[in-house]
Formats: C-alpha cells, sequence, structure tokens
C-alpha cells in the first residue's frame, strides 16, 4: 500500500501495511468492519492461512464467504449460517407441500369441470384404471381422505424441541454495511 492508508485489516492490527499485504485488497481501510468481524470469529492469522492458500483468482469470493459466515456465527453463536441454511430447507419444504396440494385442487377443479380432457391429458404411465378411478371420484375431490396427506410442521411457537424457535424470518441485508 506505500504511502496510502493501510487496508483494515493492518489498521486494526496496528502495523505497517506492507506493498504485499494478503488482507489489502479484500479488506479496504473504507469498510474496516468487514476485517473486524472475520477476525473475531476467524482470527487474523487463520484467515491469512486460507487466503495463502488459495489461488488467487478465488480470494474474493472466499473473503466473501468468510465475512458471510463470521456475520451469521456472531449473530447465532451455535449454529451459525448451518442455522440459516436449515431453516431455509424447512422452509422450501413446506412451500413444496402447499404447492402439491394446490396442484391436487387444481387437478380436482379441472376434473369437475371436464373430466375427460383432463384424463386424456394425463401423463401416459397412469393406467386407464387408474384414469377411472379418477373419473369416478372427482365429485368427492375436496373430501381430505382424497387429497394428499402431507406432515404437519409444527410452528414456532408450539414446539419447545424445535431449534429453530427463536430465529427471526431472514432479512435481505448486505454483510459487509
Amino acid at each position: 500500500m506505500g504511502g496510502s492508508s493501510p487496508c483494515a485489516s493492518c489498521k486494526l492490527l496496528r502495523r505497517r501495511c506492507a506493498q504485499e499485504c494478503i488482507f489489502a485488497p479484500y479488506f479496504p481501510s473504507e469498510d474496516p468492519r468487514k476485517f473486524a468481524i472475520v477476525h473475531k470469529v476467524f482470527g487474523a492469522s487463520n484467515v491469512s492461512k486460507m487466503l495463502q492458500e488459495l489461488p488467487i483468482h478465488q480470494r474474493s469470493e472466499a473473503v466473501n464467504s468468510l465475512v458471510y459466515e463470521a456475520n451469521a456465527r456472531v449473530r447465532d453463536p451455535v449454529y451459525g449460517c448451518v442455522g440459516a441454511i436449515s431453516y431455509l430447507q424447512n422452509q422450501v419444504t413446506q412451500l413444496q407441500m402447499q404447492l402439491a396440494v394446490a396442484q391436487a385442487e387444481i387437478l380436482c377443479i379441472q376434473m369437475q369441470q371436464d373430466p375427460v380432457s383432463v384424463t386424456s391429458s394425463l401423463p401416459t404411465y397412469v393406467d386407464q384404471d387408474d384414469k377411472l378411478m379418477l373419473l369416478s371420484e372427482n365429485s368427492n375431490c375436496y373430501e381430505p381422505h382424497l387429497l394428499p396427506q402431507y406432515p404437519n410442521f409444527p410452528s414456532s411457537s408450539s414446539s419447545s424441541s424445535n431449534v429453530f424457535q427463536d430465529y427471526e424470518p431472514l432479512k435481505r441485508e448486505s454483510f459487509w454495511t
């Protein structure tokens, strides 16, 4: 860095920022919080070792990942970003179940309106007996025993065994501001 201001790392660690400082390209002096949080979670020497082991073209993404993980670890010291990933996977599963139920309801409505065209548009692996069963039951389409059954996930307030019960909904935010 020569005569300009030291990078965020050298500034925090109170050392002279050398020309070949490994942190300088990734932790600019304008954003000291970015390095401070990574340093708090991983330590400067560990981050330095990680960056030195990577090819130069991968270091920027590695720093972004370290900053993300450090922020997640500060917010949730036990689970870190794994907690956020598990929360999102649970949400995807619930949405997939809702989609399947909605698709079943749409199929029931279509069968009530025009049963012949619906059964003729079913995939070829649905055999004739299944098509006839669908036709005979289409008037009872909304009975609960005919809709696919899916497990109910406990809501965050109803289960004390749910590790994510106090997890706030994720917000879109920048982790480096």
